[in-house]
């Protein structure tokens, strides 16, 4: 096998997680300026200023599978670059809010379209006994762009009233140069040889990268589960009832724990919690120093004792961190406690649903329906994650920060028990075996 060359093609194409990442917290720089700048009231700037690129990301994971599947997987990891720098650009001479949110919406297509895209390309060349991480290395460059974006904020929150223009434009460098390299990958051989029927070059780019052992295997492999199938099935099909819920049960769980909320308002929350300014956007990158480093342990993990018992751990630890959380607003603790429970959630996060969620779902389904089915779980993912920050700052005036928090903690708990009973264990099979144990063939 050449390590080397599968390590860079499945690097390569992760790196759609960091504009992933970079573009999601980002915003978190610019909340209070933009607000202040556009005189918007509590509920227009969460749910459009904010959450426009979120709106965006629901557009591309509900329609992403269909670039995915017609034009391919490289193609649409292009499209997503090309997406990600017209964003950059675009909101960083944006005059108004309109127009700002509508470059951000174009941003957020990106994001979503790869949460299908880049995983399914990378499932579909990684041998089953390193899947788990090297499609994990998606959720490395998305934290490692959060690091970066919460980096960049820091150090450019003072350079004018402007500064929230080059925070939101710098975005465009990574974007262009990934979009280079993504020229130079191939195409999924799964996809050439399920879309394209081109047996011939499926094995050529298989060849690039496994010994002829292992293209044989995999090609056998692939054709039974081809023989198999039905024209115009669908996930929605009761024979996969089971992917089609464990894929909706973990994207529900991923942000109803609060990540995404806590992403875009980091600094805001530690003002709330007594923090001055500069401090709050310290703290940040503290967040984004222990996403990382969590995140890499967690990689160095999933293959070795499986997604299950991370999301135990990652579980346990969120209900823990949540928990204080809670406590230290509704007792006013104030100063580092704040932050150092948050630290506890990021790496509870980092070492279990960060780790696991664009692995689980890219292994659910059977070859044909990857994309559509990666774009179901993605879709959920989305939509709450669009929902809930979206109402982030109503609520926090509302019904205040200690209950908001009091409920991303009972859900919690409840994802603790759906691992324990429902997430079966995907580690060391190949797709076809799974697509064949998950599919109910009654």
């Amino acid at each position: 096998m050449n390590k080397k060359k599968l390590l860079y093609w499945s690097v390569v194409v992760a790196l759609a997680g960091f504009l992933f990442g970079f573009d999601t917290v980002v915003i978190s720089g610019a909340d209070k300026q933009l607000q202040l700048l556009w005189g918007s009231s509590d509920l227009y700037h969460g749910l459009v200023v904010m959450s426009s690129a979120l709106w965006g990301t629901v557009i591309g994971a509900l329609f992403g599978s269909y670039p995915t599947n017609i034009l391919g997987r490289k193609k649409t990891l292009i499209l997503i670059g090309v997406l990600f720098f017209i964003s950059a650009i675009g909101t960083a001479f944006a005059n108004d809010s309109i127009i700002f949110s509508i470059f951000r919406f174009l941003g957020g297509i990106g994001i979503g379209t790869s949460t299908i895209a880049a995983p399914t390309y990378v499932s579909e060349i990684a041998p089953a006994k390193d899947r788990g991480k090297l499609v994990a290395l998606y959720q490395f460059n998305i934290v490692f762009g959060i690091l970066i974006a919460f980096t960049s904020n820091f150090y450019l929150q003072d350079i004018g009233e402007n500064s929230w223009r080059w925070m939101l434009g710098i975005q465009s460098f990574p974007a262009f140069i990934y979009t280079l390299l993504v020229l130079g990958i191939p195409e999924s051989p799964r996809w050439i040889f399920e879309y394209k029927k081109d047996r011939t070059q499926a094995i050529a780019i298989l060849k690039q990268i496994n010994t002829d052992e292992q293209v044989a295997e995999e090609i056998a492999a692939i054709e039974n589960e081809t023989a198999h199938e039905i024209d115009n099935e669908s996930i929605f099909m009761k024979k996969y009832r089971k992917p089609l819920l464990l894929a909706f049960f973990i994207a529900f769980f991923n942000q109803l724990s609060g990540i995404n909320a806590f992403l875009y308002y980091a600094p805001r929350i530690f003002e709330l919690a007594g923090l001055e300014k500069s401090a709050s956007f310290l703290s940040s990158i503290g967040i984004g120093i222990i996403n990382l480093l969590f995140t890499l342990i967690g990689i160095s993990l999933i293959d070795k004792f499986g997604r299950k018992t991370l999301m135990y751990l990652g579980s346990v630890g969120y209900i823990i961190s949540l928990g204080l959380v809670t406590a230290a607003f509704y007792y006013e603790w104030k100063g580092i406690a704040v932050p150092v429970f948050f630290f506890l959630f990021i790496a509870s996060h980092a070492i279990g649903q960060g780790a696991v969620i664009w692995v689980f779902i890219s292994e659910l389904f059977p070859n044909k329906l990857r994309a559509t089915g990666t774009s179901f779980g993605t879709s959920v993912h989305w939509i709450l994650a669009a929902l809930i920050p979206s109402f982030i700052p109503f609520l926090f005036k509302e019904i205040g920060t200690t209950i908001v928090f009091a409920i991303f903690c009972i859900m919690m708990v409840f994802q603790l028990l759906w691992v324990v009973f429902k997430m079966p264990e995907t580690k060391g099979r190949t797709l076809e075996e799974l697509s064949e144990s998950l599919s109910n063939k009654n």
